[in-house]
């Protein structure tokens, strides 16, 4: 059994700023592995130490996605390989170009029962990746795992819902969107992500067919500005002025 880890090497938002213009300078903000990533991790480690699967690591993206300091983060977190394509024009990879280019990757590495991801990027937190991913794949996606255990053609997998949670069996290949509390790796981990292989995959030998549709941004706009409506409350007496006040906030559709 395979098990395929599809992570993402990139910016923390919380480093970057926003110029006069409001567009995001990205320049002082320091690469790193998707926040939401090392809970996808743990959970396809422990299925693929349960089953005794090969747990593989993919990922794509511009130049550095592949530099020794990226590789070393994923695969200290449990990765037994990793498998990476870094091209200069996935740079502003929309997310359905990224899932073309992780599911040619998949299919490159091969008899894989089981792709899992994390349910978000920390950088554009659009949760679309897997359920685009599977329908490359032509798999069922599921959102919100928080278990994962079976083997190949007979995964248990528990998702959270609103109240509980929900079980599922699935039969065949999937795509997992994970959502737990991840392990931190130890020292003994970081220490031995340096001897596990990395494979370097070029973008233009993969058999990525052209979108059907193409999404550009074309333009970024601020918000205009609202005046402010300056209404001044007495607070000579408490009671009164907080009427006026949930009054006032109600008007202004706050409340």
């Amino acid at each position: 059994m395979r098990i395929v880890l599809a992570y993402k090497w990139t910016c923390d938002p919380e480093e970057a700023t926003v110029r006069a213009d409001g567009t995001v300078d990205w320049s002082r903000a320091k690469p790193g592995l998707s926040a939401y990533d090392p809970v996808a991790i743990e959970l396809a480690r422990q299925c693929a130490d349960a089953v005794g699967a090969e747990l593989i690591g993919v990922t794509a993206g511009d130049a550095g996605v592949a530099a020794p300091i990226a590789a070393k983060a994923a695969l200290g977190r449990g990765l037994d390989r990793v498998v990476i394509v870094e091209d200069g024009s996935l740079a502003d990879a929309g997310r359905s170009e990224l899932a073309a280019v992780l599911a040619e990757a998949i299919r490159h590495i091969g008899d894989v029962d089981l792709v899992v991801t994390g349910d978000s990027s920390v950088d554009v937190a659009a949760k679309m990746v897997p359920t685009v991913l599977a329908g490359e794949l032509g798999w069922p996606a599921v959102a919100e795992v928080t278990s994962i255990t079976g083997q190949a053609g007979a995964l248990r997998v528990e998702r959270a819902i609103p109240g509980g949670v929900q079980v599922l069996e699935i039969s065949g290949p999937a795509v997992l969107a994970a959502a737990a509390d991840p392990r931190v790796p130890g020292m003994k981990d970081l220490l031995a992500a340096a001897k596990k292989p990395v494979e370097l995959l070029e973008l233009a030998a993969l058999k990525i067919s052209p979108p059907d549709a193409v999404m550009t941004v074309t333009g970024r706009a601020r918000p205009e500005r609202k005046a402010r409506a300056g209404q001044l409350i007495d607070t000579a007496d408490p009671a009164k002025a907080a009427a006026e006040l949930v009054t006032a906030l109600r008007q202004a559709g706050a409340l």
